[in-house]
């Protein structure tokens, strides 16, 4: 299979669909790997670093998307690279279609199967390539998060942890998944104090056994909810559903309890946000203030460390690449019911059920696609 790699065009988006040991990977199976030129300099990957592992590299993105059969990114592709789309590509990356109505007629209009990494399962049910990024981004998130709060970041001027006679930071995050778990183990490395809601009570119990004392879980309700936000100096959006539009659980009137110079950061904003008041954000300009408190809703957090999350997107990403490349889409799919769940859009038909609903689109069974 021929297989293309583009330099991604989101701003400041730094990272790149594979790094040079997935391509020797591929190269070793048989197929032809191009990558643009200068697509993984920014993750710390030269052009001669992914010439050594057997790929060639391309002098544009038209000769990457026009001559592949499969094309690995990382991020959403952008009306930019609509005009690429074509009935026989595989499109194989983040694709958080629910917060993106054009993209998803672009897919459904041009055929594209679109196979999205955050609705890929595993065994467990869980979602193991959403996974790496989310704990890089509920890492980040505390720690943009704490700047924000600083005075020069447009926050009430509060320090974290505080020092002996004044207080600590009130850190509620919303969600206790990967994310969530990743925010909290900053936070509390930070110092603060921090207060965890979810629904699922093994998840709390888990949480509790794993941080103790340290930390504090709510089951979530609207009224918890309500007074976890009027208390918080910080309000983490850790929510996810997979493939769907995430839930707003903070609205406009909870932002107007909390005090002035406090803080948002919502990591779910790739998926429409759980906070009403988030639009996404980049890291060109990263924040804004509405009710009095800052908002951070940068889509693409892990960018910001490129090096990090390119070795680990492909850590998670290459088996299912393989899969798809040695086999086909179709006979991967039929193969594997986990990587069948990765695959959104397919022959002009939507599959993800949750994308469907957020659209008010037709859905169709994966099977009748195949």
């Amino acid at each position: 299979m021929r297989i293309g790699v583009p330099k991604e065009i989101k701003t400041h988006e730094y990272r790149v669909g594979i790094n040079p040991t997935g391509v020797k990977q591929l190269v070793a199976a048989g197929h032809t790997v191009s990558v643009q030129s200068g697509a993984g300099i920014s993750s710390g990957f030269a052009d001669e670093a992914f010439v050594s592992a057997g790929a060639q590299i391309a002098g544009d993105a038209a000769a990457v998307w026009n001559e592949s059969d499969m094309v690995i990114k990382v991020k959403e592709p952008l009306p930019d690279e609509f005009g690429y789309f074509r009935e026989d590509l595989i499109l194989y990356t983040y694709l958080h279609l629910a917060a993106f109505p054009e993209l998803t007629a672009e897919l459904l209009s041009k055929k594209v199967t679109g196979v999205a990494y955050e609705t890929i399962t595993d065994a467990k049910g869980a979602l193991p390539l959403l996974r790496p990024m989310s704990e890089i981004a509920g890492r980040m998130a505390s720690q943009v998060g704490a700047s924000c709060l600083e005075r020069s970041g447009g926050g009430k001027g509060l320090l974290m942890g505080g020092i002996p006679g004044t207080r600590r930071a009130q850190v509620v995050i919303l969600g206790g998944g990967i994310v969530g778990t990743a925010a909290a183990r900053i936070a509390i490395g930070l110092g603060a104090r921090v207060t965890v809601l979810d629904i699922n009570a093994d998840r709390m119990h888990y949480l509790e056994d794993v941080f103790g004392n340290a930390i504090e879980t709510l089951y979530s309700n609207p009224d918890t909810v309500n007074e976890s936000v009027r208390k918080a100096d910080m309000v983490i959006g850790a929510v996810l559903v997979p493939g769907g539009a995430a839930p707003k659980l903070v609205t406009r009137e909870h932002l107007q309890t909390m005090e002035d110079g406090s803080v948002v950061v919502d990591v779910a904003v790739d998926q429409g946000g759980c906070i009403a008041s988030c639009r996404p954000t980049t890291h060109d300009d990263p924040t804004f203030v509405e009710e009095g408190v800052v908002h951070y809703c940068v889509a693409n957090m892990p960018g910001a460390v490129p090096q990090t999350s390119t070795i680990a997107l492909t850590n998670a990403t290459i088996p299912h690449a393989l899969a798809i490349a040695n086999h086909g889409v179709a006979a991967a799919a039929k193969a594997s019911v986990h990587l069948a769940r990765g695959i959104n859009t397919r022959a002009g038909a939507c599959v993800c059920e949750p994308v469907a609903q957020a659209h008010g689109l037709a859905y169709t069974p994966l099977e009748q696609t195949l």
